[in-house]
């Protein structure tokens, strides 16, 4: 029975395990599943751990293409996995009416006046799982895995290094040693280390690495948003700026909360929504995409550069929290208005994000901003809020046909930047296994 080893366990290797399941061909390996996470409540598995967004769609999530088919079938399993679908005895899926959907403008009316307005509509089939429901759906998950006694998890298990070769070596933090036939590298946009190092023992792994996006999360009254959020969930907009830039929106929570986002030596920010339970407010990223010419070769060091900036200005350890007005006039915010953060006041400081952003993303940022003003009225309050640095890598785009046993796969591809996506990448990549 051949070897394979998965590194890391998130949307990806769930993908990949259920693709290998539906190939019939799981029961042909043993399969050793490396997380660094002490447990399974511990695991970084990312986009999985908070606000669970799903959606099928042609027009955003990542470079691949991925069938509709395929991204429905995904959305179907983990919606299955959560409680809020099932199948009939006719094999139609029956959604519950607690399921949070919408349909990205469907609505052609909404399309015209955003499209007018020089915005690129991006229509999308929306899915919300809600935090709160992600830990019972990735544990509903491990349980079917688990059950296998083919495949064995590792939790606590880091590894630091993947040497390709006839067997390929998995070498761990713990300083265990083992040999496979095949590797799987699934370990998301915080695993980019061991990516990195691949990378650099094998410049010739990486086909384009230019892209970093740099921005804010945005947070304002629900009562703003109430009918976008209600018409379609989450409204997904870009618009290429005077600067030049495309600006994008993402992740908007209705009814959430700002969080943290830990990498290993530095602090962003994020957002999520819960099923049950919703806040006054609506919070979304407004991101920016650089893109970088030659010599530069490193868009995660030049974002970690950018977050470690922001942190040094908040003593470390926190994040900075700006008001609009403050943000737009480059004065740093020292009192609050109308809007209360839902970000816990121990992980921000009141300050200045324009001693982090660099000048063409605030720039960027505030052009954006008024002309959304101009669709959607109170978007630019003077006491709506920005949290600072939001960071999205776009992680070394990998050539998979590098190496015959090694694949790398999901969102630490740089082919991906979605759950939908990265377990579509997962599921795709066991066909060829």
């Amino acid at each position: 029975m051949k070897k394979i080893a998965i590194i890391g366990f998130g949307a990806a290797s769930i993908g990949f395990l259920k693709g290998l399941q539906e190939e019939e061909k799981i029961d042909n390996y043993k399969i050793d599943i490396y997380e660094k996470g002490e447990n399974l409540e511990g695991a970084g598995f990312g986009g999985l751990k908070y606000d669970g967004k799903l959606f099928i769609s042609k027009e955003m999530g990542g470079d691949l293409v991925i069938p509709l088919n395929i991204q429905k079938k995904v959305v179907e399993y983990y919606l299955t996995k959560s409680g809020l679908a099932k199948f009939d005895k006719n094999k139609k899926l029956e959604l519950s009416n607690k399921l949070e959907k919408g349909d990205s403008f469907e609505n052609g009316e909404l399309y015209k006046k955003f499209y007018d307005a020089d915005f690129e509509p991006v229509r999308s089939h929306f899915f919300h799982l809600g935090t709160d429901l992600l830990i019972e759906t990735v544990k509903n998950i491990f349980d079917e895995f688990s059950k296998f006694n083919n495949i064995n998890f590792l939790f606590g298990e880091e590894v630091i290094k993947v040497i390709p070769g006839p067997e390929v070596v998995v070498a761990t933090n713990s300083g265990s040693e083992k040999n496979y036939d095949k590797v799987v590298v699934a370990v998301g946009r915080r695993g980019h280390k061991l990516v990195s190092d691949m990378v650099k023992d094998h410049p010739d792994l990486v086909l384009s690495n230019d892209k970093v996006d740099l921005g804010v999360r945005f947070e304002l009254p629900n009562h703003i948003v109430d009918y976008l959020n209600k018409e379609m969930y989450e409204f997904k907009i870009r618009l290429k700026t005077k600067t030049g830039y495309i600006v994008r929106t993402f992740c908007n929570n209705p009814g959430g909360e700002v969080t943290l986002e830990s990498y290993d030596d530095f602090l962003t920010v994020n957002g999520h929504a819960n099923t049950t339970k919703k806040t006054a407010n609506t919070n979304f990223a407004i991101l920016v995409t650089h893109s970088f010419t030659q010599p530069f070769n490193d868009p995660v060091g030049y974002g970690s550069y950018i977050a470690k900036l922001s942190n040094i200005l908040t003593g470390g350890d926190k994040v900075i929290l700006q008001c609009y007005e403050d943000f737009k006039s480059s004065k740093r915010t020292k009192k609050l208005g109308r809007v209360e953060p839902t970000l816990d006041p121990k992980h921000f400081i009141l300050g200045d994000l324009n001693l982090a952003l660099p000048r063409r993303t605030i720039e960027s940022i505030i052009d954006f901003l008024e002309r959304l003003e101009t669709v959607v009225k109170g978007v630019t309050y003077p006491d709506n809020l920005l949290y600072g640095a939001e960071v999205k890598f776009y992680a070394n785009k990998i050539n998979n046909d590098f190496f015959e046993n090694v694949k790398i796969i999901g969102d630490c591809s740089g082919w991906t930047r979605s759950i939908t996506y990265a377990t579509s990448h997962g599921y795709l990549i066991a066909k060829e296994f």
